[in-house]
């Protein structure tokens, strides 16, 4: 029995400009063009793949030789040039893909043909599909033609490489840049195919299948056709997911509960029955990320038309980007791009997903540490803020000029003045000279008397003596600090041997590093930056030991002023061994007397 069944890509295909999808501003640029008599002799059609450009250019051939052009200027599929064309027997419409036909005599025999009238039609169509193929020669024969055409002829190229095409031919062509088809508009031209065919359907699973194609409108309708005869014409999201091999929403879900709950035990279980479903974890991880992306679009109802997901989807991500705080999205989409950008140049993928899942896990712990290392900091800045205060107002004199001490200090007035034990007589405090600036006195530097009529009580009374000594003490702190201050050594390779080693070696016992990664890490020292190149594995952990690193090598080396860095060091090429086999066919060449050898007494050289 004949087959006739015939794809939904080729069976729905536009026949007129308004059964292009997604495609709007072309098609009506071209209407309009018809309907001024004001169509350009050439055009390119341009961008991705199975959006609508060879289709446009078809409805553009068969419209402009139509006899009978309805109102809205459609082919009227009746006439005898419209039904040439729907039997592919058109005398005055060609097509040449120039991804066979790319030399430079196919044009010349293109060439030839324009200079002849068409048959059967007003305007003599040629669309060549993948002009970008073309070869230089090809281009060139190609540009007078194109340039300056008989009245009837017209040239339509269509390409997924724009940049492939030489500025001349550009230049001679109106460009019309065909757009992406938004999920939107894939989901509702599968909708009404699936009505037209009886196939039953659940609308989240058009929404993959539309996530699947990437806005080319021939992808969603293959993979339809492919998800529609796996599921018996029964087009689930359980089917669509299974057919298409895609992780689904749920999963992240689940994930990002068990990551916000710290329980990297879930977490790890749940990716490893992913794995064994033949997930690859660059895959796994890139829908993390997207993931994250999609929490933080839902964090702004503005922004929630950014999210290419079904209502009931979008339900969902809601209530867990209320959960999920702000800075915990923004962590996880860093820690999870990191591992993505790592986890391309790693051998163990697996191992680059779950250290991104613990660090992810682990990230609620480490914000609160910060937290509260912030919250300690804050609180010990603010106690030292208030005893300098109260520094001040105890000991003003210090922030008088020195010369102050040597004045003579009258006697006191004030019965609650403090008496000095070793003085026979009771001293006053000194008193400031009224500033000759303009500025109040309440605004200068506070006196001891201001103090002391702001507060009643003595505190802010201060015997000379004891400003003294500890004006004293502070200038010998000073000086043991300058003695006690050692010189910063310079930094070169040499004198950097010993410190790091001492370093690796503990890292080696403590750390669990491997020594055979420590011993191919390079040193590199130049412009006061130190950079390690270290194998993949070895990098990762150097970075997690960055600060302690930079820490011991100041401390060593008494100063602060470097940078470090690590790099990854890429494998060593691995030296080519032939083998007896390829040994025997090389000295075969250059004696052919080894071969009748071998045929002649049987002989086999071993592999």
């Amino acid at each position: 029995m004949a087959n006739d069944y015939i794809v939904s890509a080729r069976k729905y295909r536009p026949k007129t400009f308004d059964e292009v999808v997604g495609q709007e501003h072309i098609t009506t640029t071209l209407k309009n063009a018809m309907k001024n008599n004001q169509l350009a002799h050439s055009f390119l059609f341009t961008g991705p793949r199975g959006i609508g450009k060879t289709s446009c250019a078809r409805i553009l051939a068969k419209t402009i030789n139509c006899t009978n052009q309805t109102d809205k200027l459609e082919a009227c599929g009746e006439c005898a040039s419209c039904h040439s064309f729907q039997d592919n027997n058109s005398f005055a419409i060609y097509e040449l893909d120039a991804a066979s036909n790319n030399g430079v005599e196919h044009i010349r025999e293109l060439t030839e043909q324009v200079r002849f009238a068409p048959q059967g039609g007003k305007y003599k169509v040629y669309i060549i599909d993948e002009v970008h193929m073309l070869s230089g020669s090809a281009f060139n024969a190609f540009l007078k033609t194109l340039e300056e055409p008989p009245h009837y002829a017209i040239f339509i190229l269509a390409t997924t490489e724009k940049h492939k095409i030489i500025p001349t031919i550009l230049s001679r062509c109106q460009i019309f840049d065909f757009k992406r088809i938004s999920s939107k508009e894939v989901v509702t031209h599968l909708s009404a195919i699936c009505d037209k065919e009886s196939i039953k359907y659940e609308e989240d699973a058009l929404q993959l299948v539309a996530q699947k194609s990437e806005g080319c409108m021939r992808d969603a309708l293959s993979i339809m056709d492919k998800v529609a005869s796996f599921s018996g014409q029964n087009i689930t999201y359980e089917s669509a997911l299974e057919n298409l091999n895609i992780l689904d929403y749920d999963y992240y879900f689940k994930m990002i509960e068990s990551i916000a709950m710290q329980d990297v035990s879930s977490t790890l279980l749940q990716t490893e029955k992913v794995l064994a479903q033949g997930f690859e974890p660059d895959n796994i991880i890139s829908g993390l990320t997207e993931h994250y992306r999609n929490l933080l679009v839902c964090r702004d109802k503005e922004m929630a038309i950014l999210l290419d997901v079904t209502e009931g989807i979008k339900k969902k991500f809601y209530q867990q980007a209320n959960i999920v705080s702000y800075s915990m999205i923004l962590n996880g989409i860093s820690i999870a791009s990191t591992a993505e950008n790592t986890m391309r140049s790693s051998r163990n993928k697996r191992l680059q997903l779950e250290l991104c899942l613990i660090k992810l896990c682990h990230l609620q712990s480490a914000v609160e540490i910060v937290q509260e290392g912030d919250a300690l900091l804050k609180k010990k800045l603010n106690s030292q803020s208030e005893v300098i205060y109260h520094f001040r107002k105890a000991a003003p004199i210090l922030l008088v000029d020195d010369k102050l001490e040597k004045e003579e200090v009258a006697a006191p007035t004030d019965s609650a003045a403090v008496v000095e034990e070793s003085a026979p007589a009771p001293v006053e405090e000194p008193t400031l000279e009224k500033p000759k600036s303009a500025v109040p006195v309440e605004q200068a530097v506070p006196t001891a008397q201001s103090i002391a009529k702001e507060e009643p009580s003595n505190y802010g009374k201060v015997k000379l003596s004891s400003l003294r000594k500890i004006k004293d003490l502070q200038r010998k702190k000073i000086e043991e600090a300058d003695q006690n201050r050692q010189e910063p050594i310079a930094i070169d390779l040499d004198n950097l041997k010993e410190p790091l080693q001492i370093i690796f070696d503990r890292f080696i016992e403590e750390k669990g590093f491997y020594k055979s990664s420590i011993n191919s890490t390079e040193v590199i020292w130049e412009n006061d930056c130190l950079e390690l190149k270290a194998p993949t594995l070895a990098k990762d952990l150097y970075e997690e030991q960055k600060m302690q690193i930079k820490a011991e090598l100041a401390e060593h080396f008494h100063h602060e002023n470097f940078e470090i860095k690590f790099t990854e060091k890429e494998p060593e090429a691995t030296e080519y061994v032939k083998s007896k086999r390829e040994i025997f066919e090389e000295l075969a060449q250059d004696n052919k007397h080894l071969l009748a050898l071998r045929d002649k007494f049987g002989f086999d050289v071993l592999p």
